[in-house]
């Protein structure tokens, strides 16, 4: 599971380390503390009509809604997937053929309790502070309340993958999100490769290496936002 995280690039390192084209200029401040349906920024792939591929770093909201969703609200959570079944899925299965998103942050928060029912966060991430690039999907959502010429009229949501934790991860969660490694990055956005579930288990392949590197450390409870969040306890 992926619930809370850390993302703090600024705009230009994100489109530097992803070779974006078109950055929106309505994305998130920097946060320490993301929680699900607050908006994040995503890396996708786009083209229209006959037109060449565009990278683009979008905001999103974080929570996945099926364009075929009546209320943007879904009945169950949304904001992870898991990569098992995910071909099998409604809400997923659509998306995964062709809005694949990368979701970069610092690092996760997952949560441990001890004997007293205490949660103590640790924070999750990677090693000498790279960004991590987690595996998503994206949908555009309409509402169909809305005029079809509102600038509100579509809502862009996402997801992050998740598959069983490693071995170094697993005393803490028995999920982890997808970290993606580099060579793997323009497969998965590139919406001519028509999404299966056999790319889905690659990613989560490709992705181990990764997650071996991952470091982590637990800290205070998460109050705000700030960088003191991250602080080591």
């Amino acid at each position: 599971m992926c619930g809370r995280f850390v993302q703090a690039r600024s705009t230009g390192d994100l489109t530097a380390l992803f070779s974006v084209t078109e950055p929106a200029t309505d994305l998130p401040e920097p946060s320490w503390n993301v929680a699900p349906t607050q908006t994040v920024a995503v890396v996708i792939d786009s083209a229209k009509g006959e037109g060449e591929q565009v990278r683009r770093l979008e905001p999103a909201r974080w929570s996945l809604t099926p364009s075929w969703s009546k209320t943007i609200k879904t009945k169950f959570p949304t904001f992870n997937a898991r990569s098992e079944d995910i071909a099998t899925k409604a809400s997923w299965k659509g998306p995964l053929k062709a809005h694949r998103a990368i979701v970069p942050v610092d690092g996760y928060y997952e949560w441990q309790t001890d004997d007293n029912g205490i949660k103590t966060p640790t924070y999750i991430h990677g090693a000498d502070g790279e960004t991590l690039a987690l595996a998503g999907l994206y949908s555009w959502w309409p509402d169909h309340a809305l005029d079809e010429n509102d600038p509100n009229y579509w809502t862009l949501t996402a997801t992050i993958l998740t598959s069983s934790a490693i071995d170094e991860l697993l005393g803490i969660h028995d999920r982890n999100p997808v970290p993606l490694p580099e060579h793997l990055w323009g497969q998965w956005l590139d919406p001519t490769v028509i999404g299966d579930q056999a790319l889905v288990d690659e990613a989560v392949r490709s992705a181990l290496p990764v997650a071996q590197t991952l470091q982590f450390h637990t800290v205070p409870p998460l109050r705000g936002d700030g960088p003191q969040l991250i602080e080591a306890t």
